[in-house]
């Protein structure tokens, strides 16, 4: 079952069914439909570090969590930069990153067990994964571009969950996000070399292109790395889009040539 579209007012974004199934969290992941920003940023921004106005974007996140029906002032944001830093939050935590100034530095994933802290990650490209302990419950997102999926940020998410809040992978159900697939991510062959040394089964990741080119599935190697963690196939949502593929309702760094807003992922328990 893929992710699902839905509208209010002017805003589309996506949801995860089973997720939704649970009752325990509102969340969403935005496209770039329905907010007020001006090209190349139109319309939904979400990223304060884009050269957009920043009344813009605050508009933006009022927008988007009253679809949601998120308070936003419970909002966390991270500060991501390719790694695999993991910052557990707190409901003390609220509004760093958003409304005020940030000590959550260098971090590109974040969980917590309080409820009433929405959780934000950016993305425009790079892989959104939503975890949802239903049982602690806990959640976490994780941005993981090729360069954090190679230190396997999210296989080392899930088992930050269980030391932190004593998780259980059968009892974790995880959303993959929109992001770039393989039908439109090409790597050269320094991404590829570090493929082959994180993962035994890099072969079944890539596809040879010729002329020192390859196309990398970001889908499949971060969900072959939460499998080997021991979360179950069953239990893995993928969303069904490609982001460059649909540039009509995600922003994408790749087909917009870096000149693009960031779409973001928000996941709170009740």
């Amino acid at each position: 079952m893929a992710f699902k579209l839905n509208y209010k007012g002017t805003i589309a974004y996506l949801t995860i069914p089973s997720f939704e199934e649970t009752g325990l969290v509102k969340h969403g992941f935005s496209t770039r439909l329905g907010g007020v920003s001006s090209p190349p940023y139109h319309e939904l921004n979400l990223g304060f570090k884009k050269e957009d106005d920043r009344k813009n974007v605050l508009e933006n996140y009022r927008l988007f969590c009253e679809a949601l029906d998120i308070n936003q002032e419970n909002l966390v944001a991270s500060d991501q930069v390719h790694k695999d830093k993991i910052h557990v939050v707190t409901f003390e935590d609220r509004g760093k990153g958003i409304f005020k100034e940030s000590d959550i530095k260098s971090t590109d994933s974040l969980i917590t067990k309080d409820r009433q802290v929405a959780l934000v990650t950016y993305y425009a490209d790079c892989v959104p994964l939503f975890f949802l302990d239903v049982k602690t419950p806990a959640i976490g997102l994780t941005h993981a571009g090729w360069r954090g999926t190679v230190s396997k940020i999210g296989q080392k998410t899930v088992l930050k969950m269980m030391k932190e809040f004593g998780s259980i992978p059968k009892n974790i159900l995880v959303g993959i996000g929109p992001c770039i697939k393989i039908c439109c991510y090409e790597v050269d062959e320094p991404v590829v070399e570090n493929i082959k040394r994180a993962f035994s089964y890099w072969d079944e990741l890539i596809q040879e292109r010729g002329k020192g080119k390859w196309m990398l599935d970001l889908v499949l190697v971060n969900k072959k790395q939460l499998e080997e963690v021991g979360i179950s196939p069953e239990n893995i949502t993928e969303s069904g889009f490609c982001t460059s593929c649909n540039n009509d309702l995600f922003f994408s760094y790749r087909k917009d040539k870096g000149q693009t807003g960031s779409l973001a992922a928000v996941l709170q328990l009740i």
